[in-house]
């Protein structure tokens, strides 16, 4: 593990909520958790550093990808736990980030910059899109699931992780008024290791997330449990959508 993951770790570090687990991470295989919070960025995996949210991602994509070593695999960042466990599979495996200032389909100190909303690659690219903690930062995220269902080859599946909220519906917390984009609840933003806790928050999900994926061409969408496992209690639901022509 890096020296400056150890110390974005040790920000997080609760020592009253303490606790180690012998549980299997499913990004690397190592065989202990070590809990720095009670939440799912305090879970990690001792050896590869990998969150609640990873493991549960990366839980769900070997069981939806039983060949995930002869994928074509696009993941919407470029470093990470995520994108190490995608490597060691042996993919053919594409990374980006959305960089301010360069060009879609440009690179920057060896970083590929991709808008998911315009994507540069040619249909039927991929056998597998992944992203984590991505979408609810899309401004249009309907374009950027059409865009990732133009990519995928038909039986491509496209498995992600969002925050979802506990309710039927998506509040966006923007809205349109005679073209100008308000919002309509107070700003909330995340963290992103290029543009650290600037990144603007643009919708909560609900569980009519896959009524908006099959909305932009998947015919098939659902919110899965990853499988075996607990995470100390932090295992995130997975969305899995797929192409199937």
């Amino acid at each position: 593990m890096s020296a400056s993951r150890v110390v974005r770790l040790l920000q997080t570090l609760r020592p009253l909520e303490l606790g180690l687990a012998r549980e299997h991470c499913a990004a690397c295989g190592f065989g202990w958790l070590l809990r720095l919070a009670r939440n799912e960025l305090g879970v990690r995996c001792l050896r590869c550093g990998a969150s609640a949210v990873t493991q549960s991602l990366a839980a769900v994509i070997h069981a939806e990808m039983p060949a995930l070593a002869a994928a074509s695999v696009y993941e919407m960042s470029a470093q990470g736990p995520l994108v190490a466990f995608l490597r060691r599979q042996g993919t053919a495996l594409t990374t980006s980030e959305l960089l301010d200032g360069v060009d879609p389909g440009a690179f920057h100190n060896g970083v590929l910059c991709q808008n998911v909303e315009q994507l540069t690659f040619a249909d039927a690219s991929f056998d597998l899109c992944t992203s984590s903690e991505v979408f609810e930062h899309v401004e249009d995220d309907a374009a950027g699931f059409r865009e990732l269902h133009r990519v995928l080859r038909p039986g491509g599946r496209l498995i992600f992780t969002v925050p979802l909220h506990d309710s039927a519906y998506t509040q966006e917390r923007f809205a349109l008024r005679d073209g100008v984009r308000v919002a309509v609840l107070p700003p909330a933003y995340h963290a992103d290791r290029y543009r650290g806790a600037t990144v603007l928050v643009q919708r909560d999900y609900g569980r009519d997330i896959v009524d908006r994926l099959r909305a932009a061409g998947f015919t098939q969408a659902c919110i899965v449990a990853p499988p075996r496992a607990s995470l100390f209690g932090h295992a995130r639901p997975v969305v899995v959508a797929r192409r199937t022509g």
